[in-house]
């Protein structure tokens, strides 16, 4: 028994040392040794870098709010801890101040860093991998010569040993994340060929907008890849809503509303919270107005997930009359009535690019809860634009019991028009604990918020 016992524990370490080193070749044979040279002087390059860098939404990952710009130290919560985001300053020690282009490509499209370790998938490499080298030059012009450097050094991880080891990540990555490059749709035109490109590479819509098996891996990294590509998912306690063409998806959204919402964070029913506001702010409000298109179109475009409701039946609104009437046949109304009213209005319509609407929201209604739970317990403030003078805030509604606030989500869900899957006192119980739970930011000085 002893001798199988020293058998099985020298088997291990064999076999783990077989992993290692097997791990090491595979990040080896990754890494890119081009010998590209990128004059960082170029005027022309650095001001493409500069737009690349916002249509790649580098800025709203790697910085915190009221913190200096690239500095990282936002946290980002996970399955199995929060990770926080680094600093891609040109700072010679805390910063990328000492990465060749090599070495930025490696990190930014192999999602390896200058030390050769592996990164997480946190970062969207697998998205960026189909990016043009010109485009990865630019930014790499972009980050050198105009990003202002800042000493703030990167936090660790909360991940608990074992799953905090790199090295594995270099088996993931020959699963997940190899080598691809970008294909048009079938049949698309220039415009539509721009926009899938853009959600598909640099925008990497899908990291957060499409599900993620149990190794963390994006289902689909197109539509070719297959039918979860951008049919919603949670990441951060947000719901990231689908953006295909069924009724809980974009189904209701015309591609002008697609555009404006992107460039504004707002329609005139809806209005950008949590994740999708900090992309709206720092990002694609800054792009085209032929990006905007673009990927307006793409996405009208999609068709919707197989097995999901292409539109929802007709529904006549009995709602508005009974609030109006005084006729609250539900505790959820009693609560909407009390605490909800006079922004959203009896007939749920809100007040246009002000106050967003309830009723025909596809947030409202998605199958998943997560979002509106969220943004009721926490509030939530617009993205500031260059088209609206002010961005209005939600308050949060803490103070309510999880029965309350369970009754006025589930009376929103199917009052009006809406139509929507109940939801239980035990789903707001953990979104509540999962608030609670959030690891704060790291801001200057390695200080937590």
């Amino acid at each position: 028994m002893r001798k199988f016992g020293i058998k099985a524990v020298a088997g291990l370490l064999i076999a783990a040392g077989l992993a290692i080193g097997g791990a090491q070749l595979l990040t080896a044979n990754r890494k890119t040794d081009t010998t590209a040279s990128v004059d960082i002087h170029d005027r022309r390059l650095i001001e493409a870098g500069a737009y690349i860098a916002r249509t790649g939404d580098c800025v709203a990952c790697h910085s915190v709010p009221n913190g200096k710009p690239f500095a990282g130290g936002l946290a980002m919560q996970t399955p199995v801890g929060t990770i926080y985001s680094s600093n891609i300053t040109p700072d010679q020690q805390s910063g990328i101040g000492s990465y060749s282009y090599a070495d930025f490509k490696n990190a930014v499209q192999h999602g390896i860093r200058k030390d050769g370790t592996p990164l997480y998938p946190a970062m969207p490499y697998p998205s960026y991998a189909i990016m043009p080298d010109t485009d990865i030059q630019a930014l790499y012009a972009y980050f050198m010569s105009q990003v202002e450097p800042v000493s703030q050094p990167s936090a660790d991880s909360t991940i608990p040993w074992p799953l905090n080891m790199r090295w594995p990540m270099a088996w993931w990555q020959l699963l997940f994340a190899g080598q691809r490059d970008f294909a048009a749709p079938a049949g698309a035109d220039e415009k539509l060929t721009r926009g899938a490109y853009l959600v598909e590479g640099p925008g990497h819509c899908g990291a957060c907008h499409t599900p993620r098996g149990l190794a963390y891996q994006e289902k689909a990294l197109s539509l070719a890849d297959g039918d979860a590509f951008l049919s919603g998912a949670v990441i951060d306690g947000w719901r990231a809503k689908s953006l295909r063409g069924e009724a809980q998806g974009l189904q209701s959204w015309s591609a002008e509303e697609i555009g404006l919402f992107l460039k504004t964070g707002r329609t005139d029913k809806v209005a950008a919270f949590g994740a999708m506001a900090d992309v709206v702010e720092h990002s694609t409000r800054y792009f085209t107005d032929g990006d905007i298109a673009s990927i307006a179109a793409y996405l009208k475009q999609l068709p919707a997930v197989n097995g999901k409701l292409a539109t929802f039946p007709p529904k006549a609104d009995t709602t508005t009359a009974a609030l109006r009437d005084g006729r609250y046949d539900a505790r959820g109304a009693v609560i909407y009535m009390e605490q909800c009213v006079v922004c959203h209005r009896a007939d749920g319509q809100g007040m246009p690019r002000i106050f967003p609407a309830l009723a025909g929201n596809s947030a409202v209604f998605a199958q998943n809860p997560q979002s509106i739970i969220q943004i009721t317990l926490e509030g939530g403030k617009m993205p500031a634009n260059d088209t609206d003078v002010m961005a209005f805030a939600m308050p949060g509604f803490k103070h309510l019991s999880n029965q309350d606030v369970t009754d006025v989500i589930n009376f929103i869900r199917t009052a009006w028009t809406n139509q929507a899957p109940p939801i239980g006192e035990n789903d707001v119980a953990h979104i509540r604990d999962f608030l609670a739970s959030k690891k704060p930011n790291i801001v200057a000085g390695g200080k937590h918020e």
